[in-house]
């Protein structure tokens, strides 16, 4: 790519003259009945309501002129220079050799229009100010600098087994979007929108009053029961129609050079690269309601990936949608470049004093309600005794089911270069992690873990949250497992402990 000072793509400006149409039309109705309603004439509530468009328009499309005139961006053999602003003008330059991802985004009008918007990042987090955004340039543009930007280094080695594509949509996977967190929240956002749309009309209370007829001849608990039920149709239906928008047409490839590239949207494209020199893992998500279907999601590890205020386009680390848990182990393990993959290899349990302190917090979170509103019942009224004791009877079978999936979800192990973790039930989490990209252990134990002799252990890392947990490991199982998964890191804070039966490795007071 040449190293001359370059422009926007002129349908810039027609794509923000479309925008302000739309927003001028939306304004227009209400003024215009607004004022048609009082004393004015027709003819000069409409002459008012254009000549507003007009300036709308008008004045928002000369300045997008001039932000297009006044913006121009260089692509040298070492760095990359944008320049923009009037009365402030801005110069920035990012080094090719820190930059880790070009992310290309387009929506319906931008498709349409042939425009793309780029994103240049380092991967460091800095205030906004490690990333560089061209809004708009054409498609091929774009293309060309995302393939400039991420070109392949000098003697890296072709890798058929693992290059080329590594997974496709499958329209079956559709089938999980109902199961997850998603359908309920959407739900729930449903019921809230009518009833806020209502109230910004002065309506709420005619709503109420209208379901109120529709359910005349239906028991209060019934009730209930139909409009939960309508509350998760709409969720149902709402999670549907996300997963088709943000995962249709979803590939996921890695590109010759290293880079692993997710294309991905309906109406809004996503194209989200992201150099291997920055992948330090993958983490297998299983949420509740898509594990029972024994699916789960990939995402990556890596750093310069957290979430940011501008991002809108979902989360940056998804890799794979909720697929098959063997598609998913497939992938995890073509990502990593592993003949099996880590997320799969057998971990080791931990002691039965991690499940005494689960089913211990499962029964305090179900029984402590339920003594507060017992005592409350005692003081007030005998209805809140009856409900305590419901709430009883349904929280603590739930609670101790949950609890004892949480213990045997705990496990940790060593598969090849990799430390593995798993833990979570409502959200089950195996964490592969280079064993390489550890650059510290953190050794936590409260006073009640004393007691009980499990500690936690915290892999701390550049990338992904920072630190990954292996929770309540037997003290000298967790230590051991430290000191094989990352030699020399933890040993030299260790010292042998020769008990009656085994020798143990404990922490020294250095």
């Amino acid at each position: 790519m040449s190293e001359d000072w370059r422009q926007l793509a002129p349908r810039t400006v027609l794509a923000g003259a479309a925008v302000l149409c739309g927003v001028a039309g939306g304004a227009a109705l209400p003024a215009f009945l607004s004022l048609s309603s009082g004393s004015r004439p027709l003819w000069q509530a409409a002459a008012w309501v254009l000549a507003g468009a007009a300036l709308i328009v008008g004045g928002g499309t000369v300045a997008d002129w001039v932000r297009l005139r006044r913006t121009r961006y260089r692509v040298g053999a070492e760095r990359v220079d944008l320049h923009s602003g009037l009365l402030v003008v801005k110069r920035r330059s990012l080094a090719r050799e820190r930059i880790r991802s070009v992310d290309l985004t387009a929506n319906p009008l931008q498709r349409v229009l042939g425009l793309v918007k780029v994103r240049i990042g380092t991967g460091e987090h800095t205030d906004g100010e490690s990333t560089l955004e061209l809004d708009l340039v054409t498609r091929a543009e774009g293309e060309q600098l995302r393939r400039t930007l991420l070109a392949r280094p000098a003697g890296t080695p072709e890798d058929a087994a693992h290059d080329g594509l590594l997974a496709a949509l499958d329209p079956r996977w559709i089938r999980y979007a109902p199961v997850s967190f998603v359908a309920p929240l959407l739900g729930g956002a449903a019921a809230g929108a009518v009833m806020q749309v209502s109230d910004w009309f002065g309506a709420q209370d005619k709503v109420i009053h209208w379901i109120g007829d529709r359910f005349e001849d239906v028991s209060l608990p019934w009730m209930i029961v139909d409009l939960v039920l309508l509350a998760t149709l709409a969720g149902v239906i709402g999670a549907l129609g996300l997963w088709i928008e943000m995962w249709s047409h979803y590939r996921l490839e890695r590109e010759p050079g290293g880079t692993l590239r997710v294309r991905r949207g309906l109406f809004t494209a996503r194209s989200i690269t992201l150099e291997e020199r920055r992948l330090r893992g993958v983490e297998l998500v299983e949420p509740l309601g898509v594990r029972l279907f024994r699916a789960a999601r990939v995402d990556a590890v890596a750093t310069g990936l957290a979430q940011d205020d501008d991002d809108q386009h979902g989360d940056l680390k998804n890799l794979l949608p909720p697929a098959p848990r063997a598609v998913a182990d497939r992938v995890a393990a073509s990502v990593l470049r592993e003949s099996e993959p880590p997320t799969s290899a057998p971990l080791a349990a931990h002691p039965r004093a991690a499940r005494r302190r689960r089913l211990g917090w499962a029964l305090w979170a179900a029984l402590g309600p339920a003594a507060i509103l017992a005592v409350l019942g005692a003081w007030l009224t005998p209805v809140l005794l009856c409900l305590a004791g419901g709430v009883a009877v349904v929280l603590t079978p739930l609670a101790v089911v949950l609890a004892l999936d949480a213990y045997r979800n705990l496990g940790h192990g060593v598969s090849g270069a990799f430390l593995v973790t798993r833990s979570g039930t409502v959200r089950r989490s195996t964490v592969a992690l280079q064993r390489a990209g550890v650059i510290g252990w953190t050794v936590k134990q409260s006073w009640f873990q004393r007691r009980a002799g499990v500690l936690t252990l915290s892999a701390t890392t550049a990338a992904g949250e920072g630190a990954y947990d292996v929770y309540d490991a037997g003290e000298s199982q967790g230590l051991a497992f430290a000191a094989e998964a990352v030699p020399d890191l933890l040993t030299p804070f260790l010292e042998p402990v020769t008990g009656p039966e085994t020798p143990e490795a404990r922490p020294t007071e250095r």
